[in-house]
């Protein structure tokens, strides 16, 4: 396994994997690497030639006031998971200055779906995410790239990003990997004290109560959306809710009939200082 700092010499070394014939799979990620992580690697290189990940915490994507400072950064470890899983050729690890250079001033906004769900709540994130992630395309060159089923959201401005704008690359969304007891894997669990970790499934929770109430005939936003509060709201650690609702699973629209033929159950809820994402897609064609 190769690491690679600069995106000059990233971008080379991909276009001489494609001028062979190669396909490469890429993975981006921020770091702090968990077996979510892992998996997408591994799916990378169950579909490709050659294997890139990148670890990169972008700077674009942290509002002020967010937790980009301490943003869990364990490099070291996340480059031995790398190497001993074997899965990946090569790690991309820029520098911030080589990713934004003096006089950086280029917006990426995928309008609309940005500032549905977490967009509401996070201005500017999405696209501090779509500009890093057309940047990263571009640098790596991938035939396909991976993502998880978690960031939801950011999965469909990405694909919607990669339409748009014609750039030969299949995006991949692959399933959400949760711990034994169903909380979502994510670097941001490591801010969870012992007692906010047992609480933490409880989001896991209230989607599945609402999902249990649609297998059952249940199609009123309303009624759903209510009994996924409530569930949250047995759990007293849970200080605040952004939102958790049902949602158009192409256009992230909020819905007030739940009787599309697949739907999205999600919300995003904190624990202390800690913010937690979920999601379930449910699909009422079974």
């Amino acid at each position: 396994m190769e690491t690679v700092r600069l995106p000059r010499v990233m971008q080379e070394t991909a276009l001489m994997g494609k001028r062979a014939g190669k396909a490469i799979g890429f993975v981006p990620t921020m770091g702090a690497l968990h077996e979510g992580h892992l998996s997408l690697v591994k799916a990378a290189r169950s579909e490709n030639d050659i294997v890139v990940a990148s670890i990169f915490v972008n700077p674009a994507q942290f509002a002020a006031g967010e937790d980009f400072d301490r943003y869990p950064r364990t490099v070291s470890d996340d480059l031995e998971k790398l190497s001993s899983s074997g899965l990946a050729d090569f790690v991309f690890l820029p520098e911030a200055q080589n990713i934004y250079p003096p006089g950086f001033a280029t917006r990426v906004d995928v309008a609309g779906l940005s500032e549905r769900m977490c967009g509401a709540f996070r201005p500017g994130h999405f696209q501090g995410v779509a500009a890093i992630v057309l940047k990263l395309l571009n640098i790596v060159q991938p035939a396909r790239a991976y993502f998880g089923q978690k960031d939801y959201q950011q999965s469909v401005i990405i694909k919607r990003l990669v339409k748009d704008l014609n750039l030969p690359v299949e995006v991949v969304v692959c399933p959400t990997m949760r711990e034994p007891d169903g909380l979502a894997m994510s670097s941001r669990n490591a801010y969870l004290s012992p007692r906010q970790r047992k609480a933490a499934p409880a989001l896991y929770r209230a989607l599945q109560a609402a999902a249990s109430a649609m297998a059952e005939g249940r199609r009123d936003a309303g009624g759903l959306r209510a009994l996924m509060r409530q569930a949250l709201r047995d759990e007293p650690l849970f200080s605040a809710v952004d939102y958790i609702s049902i949602f158009d699973a192409e256009t992230l629209e909020e819905l007030e009939n739940a009787d599309r033929n697949v739907v999205l159950l999600a919300g995003a809820a904190r624990i202390g200082a800690t913010r937690l994402i979920d999601n379930l897609l449910v699909n009422n064609l079974k």
